[in-house]
């Protein structure tokens, strides 16, 4: 994505040339389910999730072949209680780096390509209760950087941030949004939440202007791999908080924006309100709350498996035609 003069309008730009969602091919694979013997609810979600699939890659059957997790860490200006940020962030990005966090395990059970990003961690965004986390070409650059997630073109996308900052930045964003209490992260996150509303107050009318005064690189990044996947029609598995911010920014620009993503699992009830609030149905239910991409890791091999099926079933189909 090329940055213009007023970068903002290329996102914009390029969400408006989004194609809108088509069903077709959703309903070529239910067909083929049904030729196969399988046009009962005996399949239960796997089915659900194979039809899903079919609809975002545009094929039937929807096979997944190459697939990964793309992390993003960054700091932010404001102070939370704990740990120094920069310390805990630059250990996360090690641990995974090294294969060492329990992602890294995941991944090589479920054949999963494992990506984290330092977003500049030695320069923290802006402290949102008092300023702007990011200007607007700098907000627009780090989108363009989340989009390049989508480089190598893989059949499915898992994504999300690490560390607790991010988790209060889409907080943030999220109650600018949508209105989501500023409690649900405990008394401190909501006091940055509360203070940084009212500090932006009269400037949150735009979803865009939301992102860049809140959200941090991060979130940003997010947005940009998030939106690059709906427009090369690779489904993307949402993890987290800050995951979901960036999803909430695009939905309210355009409502068909997220109709490729799926949330992992609801690891909190501030998740899962923001999920319900955009319709967003859950892969699995395991109760992983701090796993920072443990979930999108157990979710991507169900969904793979959930592609398998659904080429046996075209393959059966095929074959009683």
């Amino acid at each position: 994505m090329s940055v213009s003069g007023m970068p903002f309008d290329d996102v914009r730009d390029l969400l408006r040339e989004l194609k809108a969602p088509d069903r077709t091919d959703s309903v070529r694979m239910a067909e083929a389910f049904a030729r196969a013997g399988y046009g009962g609810n005996g399949l239960g979600r796997m089915k659900d999730l194979a039809l899903w699939l079919a609809a975002t890659r545009g094929r039937v059957p929807p096979m997944v072949g190459k697939a990964g997790i793309a992390l993003y860490a960054s700091t932010h200006g404001f102070y939370l209680p704990g740990a120094d940020p920069l310390a805990a962030q630059r250990a996360r990005v090690d641990s995974v780096a090294a294969g060492a966090a329990a992602v890294s395990h995941l991944c090589v059970a479920n054949d999963l390509a494992l990506n984290v990003f330092d977003l500049a961690l030695d320069l923290p965004s802006g402290d949102i209760t008092v300023e702007d986390a990011l200007d607007e070409r700098a907000c627009a650059a780090t989108i363009a950087f989340g989009m390049e997630a989508t480089a190598e073109r893989g059949d499915l996308l898992c994504v999300g941030a690490v560390g607790e900052q991010s988790k209060v930045a889409a907080l943030a964003v999220l109650c600018a949004l949508h209105g989501e209490k500023a409690e649900a992260l405990g008394s401190d996150a909501a006091k940055i939440v509360q203070a940084a509303l009212q500090s932006h107050d009269g400037h949150l009318d735009d979803p865009l202007e939301v992102l860049r005064r809140l959200g941090g690189r991060d979130i940003a990044a997010l947005t940009g791999a998030i939106l690059a996947a709906r427009a090369q029609q690779i489904p993307v598995v949402l993890e987290g908080l800050a995951a979901l911010a960036a999803a909430a920014v695009l939905h309210k620009m355009s409502a068909g924006s997220i109709t490729h993503c799926m949330l992992a699992g609801a690891g909190s009830s501030a998740e899962a309100q923001a999920a319900s609030r955009l319709g967003l149905a859950s892969v699995i239910d395991l109760g992983i709350a701090e796993g920072e991409g443990c979930a999108s890791a157990m979710a991507a091999g169900v969904l793979k498996s959930a592609a398998i099926l659904a080429g046996g079933a075209a393959e059966i189909a095929r074959r009683v035609s």
